[in-house]
């Protein structure tokens, strides 16, 4: 066996544990072999501990295909959090017609019979140095992928849930990069309580009561939601983008959520890097459109904002930071508060330390700011190049 799988010269290779013993197979060659008409039907009723989980193996005869089961099956992916994701049953079948490979997806509920699982299809092309994988989920309601994917949120017992979801896939392995294109309809969220915010105060201090067409305003938009008035609390293209740039363990080179998931994030959720706090907030952030409305999401998310070091709130930051309230804040210095929002505690020490801060963000920040005639945009990108405000004095 370790003779028929030794890797050939720059063949994709991984090491394979059997009892005392260790040695290294080509992937590409193991998988061939796997998937041959003579090795596949005996495969039938064995297992396989992989770092996904337990695969158990069974043949279909009558469709000439090896089933693979895994129950619960985990995947970690760095882009949606620290933590593994872990679906309760993942069935894959799989056929080969030499170096392409075809096969079905299943992912089932917890407790739940086939007729409420996900299904897909998939295809890959294997050659000596990897595996190419796209695949095909069938449009599904979202409801059914939330109890697939998070089926301990608390949320899911009050909230209804509406709208499909289909989903179309590339995984590159070994490298395990991939791409998504999801297709979402009438995503509707209902009993979350999120209407209670209508009325809800914020703990940062005196509200800035800023009008949506506020020099604040509109440069937070243009720093943290350049599509705010245009979207359903969230925002696919960005989503996708993030999931892209993303990819490696512990990079965070672009994030895709939306402002107002950001006040869920903010008010209900908490910041932990997990897949499952981000689905609580794109919950929230999906009602909170339809109860709340755009100009209160705003509102609240300028009042309860982090503005670097204890301090968060717009109209706080503009009396800490240029001793006058938010609505009498200068062009320059609301494009200035804005530019903080993605690194508040980073971007206020560089302030300290260098007396500025990074001028191609609040550049970019100025560029972005929408509803000004062409005459008022280039004031604003003289003033804000220009700009160097006096460096706040840490805190008491």
């Amino acid at each position: 066996m370790k003779f028929a799988l030794a890797p050939a010269p720059g063949e994709w290779r991984s090491t394979v544990k059997a009892g005392p013993l260790s040695f290294d197979v080509g992937v590409p060659t193991a998988v061939r072999l796997a998937t041959s008409s003579w090795l596949a039907p005996r495969l039938d009723g064995h297992s396989l501990d992989t770092r996904f989980g337990l695969v158990h193996f069974a043949w279909k005869g009558a469709a000439g295909a090896l089933e693979l089961r895994c129950a619960p099956c985990t995947v970690e992916v760095p882009a949606l959090g620290t933590q593994p994701i872990q679906v309760e049953g993942l069935v894959a079948t799989v056929k080969r017609d030499g170096n392409t490979l075809t096969g079905t997806l299943e992912a089932t509920p917890r407790g739940a019979d086939a007729a409420a699982a996900i299904h897909g299809q998939w295809e890959g092309r294997l050659t000596p140095k990897n595996l190419l994988l796209s695949a095909d989920i069938k449009d599904a309601p979202i409801a059914r992928w939330y109890a697939v994917l998070a089926p301990n949120l608390p949320e899911l017992q009050r909230a209804r849930i509406g709208g499909t979801l289909a989903l179309r896939g590339q995984v590159a392995l070994p490298e395990g990069t991939f791409g998504v294109i999801p297709v979402v309809s009438q995503f509707t969220v209902e009993g979350l309580g999120t209407e209670a915010m209508l009325g809800a105060r914020t703990s940062c201090g005196a509200p800035s009561k800023l009008a949506s067409d506020s020099w604040l305003a509109r440069s937070v938009i243009a720093a943290e939601d350049q599509r705010f008035f245009s979207h359903a609390g969230y925002d696919l293209t960005e989503i996708v983008a993030s999931l892209d740039n993303n990819q490696k363990d512990g990079q965070t080179k672009r994030g895709g959520s939306t402002l107002t998931q950001q006040l869920a994030k903010l008010l209900v959720t908490g910041s932990d890097r997990t897949a499952e706090r981000k689905l609580r907030e794109l919950l929230y952030a999906v009602e909170m459109e339809q109860t709340l409305g755009k100009a209160r999401i705003l509102q609240l998310y300028l009042d309860n904002a982090p503005w670097g070091g204890n301090l968060c709130g717009a109209e706080a930051a503009a009396r800490r930071y240029f001793k006058r309230p938010a609505r009498n804040l200068e062009p320059a210095q609301a494009v200035w508060l804005a530019a903080m929002l993605h690194k508040p505690n980073a971007v206020l020490e560089q302030w300290r330390h260098d007396g500025r801060i990074d001028p191609d963000r609040t550049k970019w920040v100025a560029e972005g700011v929408r509803g000004i005639s062409r005459n008022q945009r280039e004031s604003l990108l003289k003033s804000v190049a220009a700009a160097k405000f006096a460096a706040p004095e840490a805190a008491p």
